[in-house]
Parts: C-alpha cells; sequence; structure tokens
C-alpha cells in the first residue's frame, strides 16, 4: 500500500500501541540506487518520532484505515454458476504461455491450483484446448529444471519463463498442491509421465520430508556451502567420470550436460527434447536410452548424497502437513498403494496426536512442542487433509474430526456480517485488523479450503448447515475471483464442486475380500473430483443406510438417489464413466 510492491525482507515501524506508521523492503547498509540507508531511515523516523509525533499517529491512522478497507471483502454476492466459471477459465487461458505451458513470463511459479481448476472445466466441457494446456504445462514443468530429475521433487519457481532455472528451495506446500495434482491429471489422461512425476514428487517427500513420528518438514534451503544450488548442478566432467565416456554422452545430450553448462558454468539436469528424438539424433534405441537414463540417474543420485546437503527447517506446520496428507491419501486411493496408506495414517495420527493439545489444534510444531493455537489455514488444512485419510482408511474417527474442527471454524472464525471467515479465531490476541486473506497465491485461502470440506461434509452427514455457510462464503468472494482467476484457483474449484452432482459412492464387503479391492481399484483410477467415498460400515451416516456391509457391492449415488449395486468391474466403470 505504501509503495506499490512488496518483498523481503519486509520492515514495519510500529507505535507503541502496535499500529504501522511506516514500511519498506530492502534498505542497504549503505546508501545506493536512491535507497536511503537502514541507519538513515533509523535515524529520520526516530527524529519525527521525537519532534514530529502527531505526524507519525497521523499517518499511523491512514494505515489503519487502509488495512480495514484492504480485509473487507463484503460487497454484491454473486452466485456462481457454470457460465460464470466458463468464463473465467478463458480469461485463464488468455494468458497462457504457449510456447513455454504455465502463464505469464519470467518468474514463472508452478500454478497448481489454477490448473486443477482448468482440468474440472474441461473435464465436465471437453474442451480440448483446456485440456491441452493442463497437460502440456505439467509436461513442461516436470522435464524443466523446476523438477529435481534426480531426487524428485518441485523447487519454489523458475527464474526464466521455460522452468529450466529455479529458485532451489523446496517447500512442503508445493509439493503437496503439485503431487495432488499430478495423481488427478494421471486420473484423467492415464499418462505414465504423470503418474512417475507424482510418485517421485511423494518419494521425496517421504523420504527427505518425513520426520520419524510422522509430521512433514517445512523446507530445503535453497543453499549449500554457500551456494544457491551447489547440490543439485553437475558439471561435465562429472558425468564423464560416472558413467564412461559412451553412456555419459547419451545421458548428456538427454539431460543437457554441456562442457560450457546451462546456467553459471555448471549443468542443471532438464529434458528439453522427447527421448524418442533424441534417441534418432544418438543413433541409438529407445530402450539404450531408458537403460542408460535409469543408471545415470542412479549413480547421480548415490554421489549426490555425498555432498553437504542443503539445511532443512524441520518446523511442522499444521496447515501445510494438512494439505500434504490429502495428497498422500489421494494417491494411496488413485495408485492402490499400501506404502502411500502408511503415510497417510502416520500423518493422520500425528496431527490428531501431537498436533492437539488442550482439545485444541495448534499451527507448529519443533522439537515436539506445540505453538501459537491454529488459524484458519490450519484448521481447515488438517480438515481437508483428514476427510481425504478417511476416503483412504476408511478411519471414522478422522471424518469425526474433519467435522469437528469445520464446527470450528463455523464458530470461531466465521465472518456472520458479510459471509466468509477471518483467518484468526475470535479469541486470537488482538491485531490492529483482524485478517480475512481469500487469495489463492502460493497457497490455498483458508476460506477456499473452508469452503470444500463443508461441501463435502454437508454430503457425508446430509446437512445443510455446513453447505448453506459455504455457499454464502463462495457467494461473498465470487465477484473478485471471476475478474481475477488466477488468484482464486482453488476457490474456483470448490465453485465447481458446489454445482456439480456429487458422486456418492458406497462399497460394500469384508474389507480384504479381493472382489472389494478390485472395485475400489476402479474408483481410485477414475478422475471423479466430485467424489465422496465410503467403503467401510460406517453406521449414521445417510449414504450407508440399508446397506449389507457383508456383501460385496458398488452403490453409484447423486443426491442419494442410487444405482442399483453392482459387482462387476466393468459395470462399475461404466457407471463411474464420465
Amino acid at each position: 500500500m505504501l509503495t506499490g510492491h512488496g518483498g523481503w525482507p519486509m520492515s514495519v515501524f510500529l507505535t507503541p500501541d502496535a499500529k504501522p506508521f511506516y514500511a519498506g523492503t530492502y534498505f542497504p547498509p549503505e546508501e545506493r540506487h536512491g535507497m536511503p540507508s537502514f541507519r538513515r531511515v533509523l535515524a529520520h523516523l526516530a527524529s519525527l518520532y521525537r519532534d514530529d509525533r502527531e505526524r507519525l499517529l497521523e499517518a499511523s491512522d491512514e494505515i489503519h484505515e487502509a488495512l480495514e478497507r484492504s480485509s473487507d471483502v463484503a460487497g454484491a454476492h454473486h452466485a456462481l454458476t457454470h457460465d460464470d466459471l466458463d468464463a473465467a477459465a478463458r480469461r485463464l487461458v488468455g494468458n497462457y504461455d504457449r510456447v513455454n505451458g504455465g502463464f505469464g513470463g519470467a518468474p514463472k511459479f508452478p500454478p497448481s491450483m489454477a490448473l486443477d481448476f482448468l482440468m474440472r472445466v474441461a473435464d465436465r466441457t471437453g474442451d480440448p484446448a483446456a485440456r491441452d494446456i493442463v497437460v502440456t504445462t505439467l509436461r513442461k514443468m516436470a522435464r524443466g529444471g523446476i523438477f529435481d530429475q534426480l531426487g524428485g521433487g518441485f523447487h519454489r519457481y523458475s527464474v526464466d519463463s521455460r522452468w529450466l532455472v529455479p529458485h532451489f528451495e523446496k517447500m512442503l506446500y508445493d509439493n503437496a498442491l503439485l503431487a495432488r495434482l499430478y495423481v488427478r491429471a494421471w486420473q484423467w489422461t492415464r499418462d505414465e509421465e504423470l503418474r512417475r512425476v507424482a510418485f517421485d514428487t511423494l518419494g521425496f517427500v517421504s523420504r527427505e520430508m518425513t520426520s520419524p513420528d510422522g509430521g512433514f518438514y517445512s523446507t530445503l534451503d535453497a543453499d549449500s556451502e554457500g551456494e544457491e544450488g551447489k547440490f543439485y548442478v553437475w558439471s561435465h566432467g562429472e558425468v564423464a567420470e560416472l558413467l564412461g565416456d559412451d553412456d555419459a554422452r547419451i545421458f548428456a545430450e538427454l539431460f543437457d550436460v554441456t562442457p560450457n553448462g546451462n546456467w553459471e558454468g555448471s549443468s542443471i539436469l532438464n529434458l528439453p527434447r522427447e527421448p524418442v528424438d533424441v534417441a534418432a539424433h544418438l543413433s541409438v534405441s529407445v530402450e539404450r536410452l531408458a537403460e542408460v537414463a535409469a543408471r545415470g540417474r542412479r549413480l547421480l543420485m548415490e554421489r549426490r548424497d555425498l555432498r553437504v546437503r542443503p539445511a532443512r527447517d524441520e518446523k511442522i506446520l499444521a496447515g501445510w502437513n494438512g494439505w500434504m496428507l490429502a495428497a498422500f491419501a489421494e494417491a494411496a486411493i488413485a495408485f492402490d498403494s499400501d506404502a502411500f496408506r502408511d503415510v497417510t495414517r502416520r500423518n493422520a495420527e500425528f496431527l490428531l496426536g501431537t498436533m492437539f493439545a488442550g482439545g485444541r489444534l495448534h499451527r507448529s510444531c519443533k522439537d515436539g512442542r506445540v505453538k501459537i493455537g491454529g488459524l484458519l489455514e490450519d484448521v481447515t488444512g488438517v480438515a481437508w487433509g483428514l476427510l481425504s485419510a478417511f476416503e483412504a482408511l476408511q478411519e471414522r474417527r478422522y471424518l469425526d474430526s474433519a467435522a469437528s474442527l469445520a464446527d470450528d471454524i463455523l464458530d470461531r472464525f466465521q465472518d456472520r456480517e458479510s459471509a466468509g471467515f477471518f483467518d484468526t479465531p475470535d479469541d486470537h490476541e488482538p491485531l490492529i485488523t483482524r485478517p480475512r486473506d481469500v487469495l489463492d497465491n502460493a497457497t490455498p485461502a483458508g476460506t477456499s479450503v473452508a469452503i470444500d470440506v463443508l461441501l463435502r461434509l454437508s454430503v457425508y452427514f446430509g446437512t445443510t448447515r455446513y453447505a448453506r455457510v459455504a455457499n454464502a462464503a463462495l457467494a461473498s468472494v465470487a465477484p473478485i475471483a471471476l475478474k481475477h482467476p488466477s488468484g482464486f484457483g482453488f476457490a474456483l474449484s470448490a465453485a465447481e464442486l458446489s454445482l456439480a452432482k456429487t458422486k456418492e459412492i458406497v462399497i460394500t464387503g469384508p474389507e480384504r475380500d479381493e472382489a472389494k479391492r478390485a472395485l475400489l481399484r476402479v474408483v481410485g483410477e477414475e478422475f471423479l473430483p466430485n467424489r465422496v467415498l465410503i467403503s467401510s460400515d460406517q453406521p449414521g451416516l445417510p449414504l450407508t443406510e440399508g446397506r449389507d456391509p457383508s456383501n460385496v457391492a458398488a452403490y453409484i449415488c447423486e443426491g442419494y438417489a442410487c444405482s442399483a449395486p453392482t459387482t462387476g468391474v466393468e459395470e462399475l466403470r461404466r457407471l463411474l464413466g464420465r
């Protein structure tokens, strides 16, 4: 508001009663490029506070009023329609980079939520152009330097427009949103490359970002040994040493490793050309190329593991963990993976155990100690993760805990005057204004996740209370979301859910019965973004009433109106067909 731009570090100067009167980003130690030094800023503000305090207090009042206005999203509410969502999708498409995928130019951030929204629209409408945008962007990112071609997982963003040179930091939240997106994109396309990226990303999180008790750590630093990216880049000589001249020639051609490098004299591994084209250029078979790639990845990974690793922030944040839990749970269902189910269970138990203290969810945990009451991001994120964990594991307490957190959202975060939700609970420490951020920026807004959670819970429990609040919140952000869809990808996906006929799927039968597991595999393989799934005996839920839990059968319902039960895999596939 003060300068027209943001950035880090941020310096904010406050009065003794915690009202800001001046702020800025970076101030250099010595004056340069027209910027005052930090010392000069301090001296000037100290002088003003001593000699012209009234002026500073007036500025503080103006900033306070501006903050109040910026957090007030109330206005003309708008009930969204499919026509509205199609128009929002067209706005997104208008900013598409047809050469490199993604939206806009450099720097380029992974647009995970916008792509998920576009995927849902393309699935509903059959629009081939939107489908191409989603698939092309996912492939471009997966083949670029922003994706760790050896260890899996995505870096924070690309400094260029073609996804080659990343800022090498790895964030849990990026990998949560992207892993889930690649899982869903595989369900949608059956593209094996997208499946591999999902597995590699989740494998990275399991291996490098998971604590012994099941929580997920926050970040890996960009630097090691004082240099950004040093852990991840390679010289042509290193590759030749590890692979031998012949294999190194093939590997280097495939992964863009050159004597001069593609970034500051070193090479960031990426896949700029189709493997079949590389094989033809080198006069080798595609099978030979794949063998060299697999061997090279293994040997380079073994060598990389001997390097000084980037520092890891082992703080565990509840909201981010909830998003990652959702990714593992959806992957467990999609790929019928016991390994992913195990990670899902361990994290769900960690969240319900360690992250709750005194009957209340906390935001942060470090070295076993929890701090700070949960904010909207945390309560909604954990509820969302637990809902997904319930579908994957059918532990009833996960569903009931998600409902309890939803009640907490309604009781302590709801804005009853203009609909929607505040970011802080009603008993949070006093702030100069109660924040309400509705933008799905790098991470989904708590409001957007709340809408999704409440809509799904309304189906599970057959109650209109959750849906009524969710739809009112959606209507409150709709006008700005339609104008700026790139900043509301998660909210617009929730809008797709609100307008859809939910696929209510109940599968009965003994837990370990192979015929039942075959039916579950069919459900997991299908892209069903508006699905709720029950696959165990769950008394007290409307969808399970009158079902015999001992018989293997699948019931497909919409609005609690169900088809005749089926026991056949192909018939179930037909009933789920889009």
